[in-house]
């Protein structure tokens, strides 16, 4: 404790960096909170000059990204904010992970975890956006997620490029002989122009590694930026296409042994009886282990395999406790339906008078609406995997993981050993969504590695294993109704919504000892933080005990809060008569950047404009992670059913750093939300998963996908994230679509139960 309350008083003193007029006051090396972790392992003649940059005296210069890469191109971005500012292209940087590191904290991460939406700038909102990015940095909060990565990055590696350059200068200076200012650089070289002479970065790193840098380094300004704010080649699409072993399924050790798992269908449930002797006896099998975790229970199969650990743990007997929480779906939507039905309930949004406004509404002036929504799994395109090795008292984690310094403190646990004897290694995700936030996988894998005589073994979960202990994105019900006044607008809005707790979820699993502390937004998180201008305007989330483990799953809470809140606001333009984007534009004039958003998908979408007989088209708007975006889905009727014939997507992120990146990131995440829509559900009988593989839990197919259009705007104050706003508004903007074309307003996802899809 005496370690955290030092880290946590240095944070109070020191404060953010101070930024303005393009002078940063540098994050590493004004406050330097934790050691720089490159320094224990530099190659012979390596010099490093802060967390993110090393250079080899050869002028390898490698960046350190340190957020997990998962298809989303963050190591691309990340490594161009160094290189801007270090004056190299990108084809001269060599890009890695790093360690697991406290140095590595991302403080935007929880930045936006108040009760203040992304539009509140005002002095106390700002003020505790700085806490609690002073409480990430405090507990060295290393992890991707929250579409946060670049927004915590923007400065911070922008000042490692910087402070190098300013150190590989002065070294070069008292190499040359001359002053600093007659120097120049460009693509990993000084140049002294007068004389002719040039070195190259690597000829003076050593020596630029031992100067101090100034408390402040200039960045460029934007006019001055030569790769940033323009699309750029990913740095791994290389490794790809040629099938490069880059990802965790393709770790491969010396005298390897292979592993999975066998846990239990039912969450939380211990066995009664099992009979391992059949599977003990098979070939190829070297141990059975029993596992007791906080993710649960079950057996992990160590063999000389992969195939013989799988027939192992298909062929282990056993009979599993009943389940503790609701057995089926149906009885978990009567327990969502009862907790709406309850008092209870925290109201992160309560602007004016609700109850008085909705006391004396006349009935033809409301609109009532119920909505539901399923458990969704990640199905990330590589199964959970990792690869542990236990050797000499020393635990070494090859895993694709979201977390790594809060893997290394849970696998420490697992192990039973210090955190210092525990090296991550973060290897590229096939898909992460959230999922790869957990530990289970890493904790399974260190488990089997201590009964392996210190070989190494390589985890991997079946596909069935993976869909059915997954940590979902929770089940979802709300209750709304709107009074409309004159002009058809809404003087009243009143929503409730009712859905697991994702934080408190997650908290039983990897720090069962810590409660909760207040409300969990991500409930209401994309209705209570809506830009829009309603009087009385109420949004209630109400926490349902279900006991299904629940987590992070794309856009979180915005998933399914923006198909419950832009449905809602589709049934209120309708029922007041109001064409849907009309009802955007002056419920959200308060907030310009939005209008922009709303009025620019318009134009590109053409609405307003005629169709053909058999077509239609859907709106939707969501404000998440600092996106501001809105977008049009096209349907058309075909015999075969309904076809998704366009998407368009118009998004403002405030500071666009890689145009191909952004589109690419908005296009995903409008088909991972429009996969959701069309088909997917995870569903509940005797306590177990039904869906198993990718026949019963299918994601959009390339012939189902629309074509797509999109539009980049820059006109925010502030800088937003990218990797998941495309998701919330693709389902309501598809349901508002298909009531357009067929009359019917379908509540509950996903919508193929109401209607047949092409």
């Amino acid at each position: 404790m005496a370690s955290v309350a030092k880290i946590a008083r240095r944070t109070f003193l020191i404060g953010a960096a101070a930024v303005a007029g393009g002078v940063a006051v540098g994050y590493w090396y004004i406050s330097r909170p934790y050691a720089n972790p490159l320094e224990g392992g530099l190659a012979e003649g390596e010099a490093t000059f802060n967390p993110y940059v090393k250079i080899a005296p050869d002028n390898t210069i490698t960046v350190i990204a340190p957020r997990a890469e998962m298809g989303q191109g963050i190591s691309t971005t990340l490594a161009a904010l160094v290189a801007e500012e270090l004056d190299v292209p990108l084809d001269m940087v060599k890009v890695e992970h790093g360690p697991a590191s406290f140095a590595y904290y991302n403080a935007a991460l929880l930045e936006e975890g108040g009760p203040f939406p992304f539009y509140d700038q005002s002095l106390m909102a700002e003020t505790v956006r700085g806490a609690l990015g002073g409480v990430s940095k405090a507990l060295g909060f290393q992890g991707t997620g929250g579409s946060s990565s670049i927004r915590d990055g923007f400065e911070k590696m922008r000042q490692a490029g910087a402070a190098a350059r300013y150190v590989l200068v002065e070294a070069a200076a008292r190499k040359l002989g001359v002053a600093a200012s007659e120097l120049s650089t460009a693509n990993g070289a000084i140049e002294h122009k007068a004389s002719g002479r040039e070195v190259a970065y690597g000829e003076v790193a050593a020596a630029a590694a031992a100067i101090d840098p100034p408390a402040t380094v200039r960045l460029k300004d934007k006019a001055d930026w030569k790769l940033l704010g323009k699309p750029q080649p990913r740095v791994d699409m290389l490794a790809k296409v040629t099938g490069a072993p880059i990802f965790g399924i393709d770790v491969v050790l010396p005298d390897m042994l292979f592993g999975t798992v066998k846990m239990s269908p039912r969450f939380w449930t211990k066995p009664v009886e099992a009979d391992l002797s059949k599977a003990e006896k098979m070939p190829g099998v070297v141990k059975i282990v029993a596992l007791e975790t906080s993710y649960g229970h079950g057996f992990g199969v160590v063999a000389e395999n992969t195939w013989a650990a799988f027939q192992a743990a298909d062929a282990i007997e056993v009979e599993w406790e009943a389940a503790e929480y609701p057995a089926d779906s149906a009885a978990i939507s009567k327990t969502l339906q009862d907790a709406l039905a309850s008092g209870d309930g925290s109201a992160l949004r309560d602007d004016g008078d609700v109850d008085t406004a909705f006391a004396d509404a006349p009935r033809e002036r409301l609109v009532e609406a119920a909505y539901e929504v399923p458990y969704l799994a990640h199905a990330c395109m590589e199964p959970m995997n990792a690869t542990a090795r236990f050797k000499d008292g020393v635990l070494e984690i090859w895993s694709p993981n979201q977390m790594p310094t809060i893997t290394r403190y849970l696998c420490s646990e697992a192990a039973g050993i210090e955190r210092d004897k525990v090296n991550v290694h973060t290897t590229h995700l096939g898909g992460g969504f959230g999922r790869r936030g957990e530990m289970d996988f890493s904790i399974y894998a260190a488990l089997l590695a201590k009964e392996a005589a210190g070989r190494p073994v390589k985890v991997t979960w079946t596909r069935e294993e993976d869909i059915r202990h997954d940590t979902y994105r929770p089940a979802a019900a709300g209750r709304f109704q709107a009074r409309l006044g004159d002009d058809g607008l809404p003087e009243a809005l009143d929503m409730r919504i009712a859905s697991p707790s994702v934080i408190g979820s997650a908290l039983r699993r990897m720090f069962p000892s810590i409660s909760p502390l207040g409300p969990d937004r991500t409930i209401t998180d994309g209705s209570h933080n809506q830009p829009y201008a309603i009087s009385n305007y109420r949004v209630t989330g109400i926490a349902a005990d279900i006991g299904i483990p629940v987590g992070f799953w794309r856009s979180v809470g915005n998933s399914y809060n923006g198909f419950f809140h832009e449905s809602f606001m589709d049934e209120i333009a309708t029922a007041g008569k109001t064409d849907p984007v009309e009802l955007r534009r002056k419920l959200m004039a308060d907030w310009p950047t939005a209008v922009k958003v709303v009025e620019k998908v318009a134009a590109m979408a053409k609405w307003g404009e005629p169709l053909p007989s058999g077509r239609a088209k859907g709106f939707a708007f969501t404000l998440s992670f600092g996106g501001w975006v809105a977008e049009v889905v096209q349907v058309a009727d075909t015999p075969a059913g309904i076809r998704i014939e366009k998407v368009w997507i118009a998004a403002d992120v405030g500071t666009a750093l890689d145009p191909g990146i952004i589109e690419a990131q908005l296009v995903s995440g409008a088909v991972f939300g429009l996969s959701a829509a069309l088909g997917q559900e995870i569903t509940i009988a005797e306590g177990m998963v039904e869906q198993s593989n990718f026949h019963d839990f299918d994601a959009m197919r390339i012939s189902q996908c629309p074509a797509f259009e999109v539009a980049i705007l820059e006109n925010a104050e502030r800088m937003g994230g990218v990797g998941e706003i495309g998701t919330p508004p693709a389902a309501p903007a598809l349901a508002n679509a298909v009531f357009t074309l067929t009359g019917k307003r379908i509540r509950t996802l996903p919508l193929s139960k109401e209607v047949a899809f092409a």
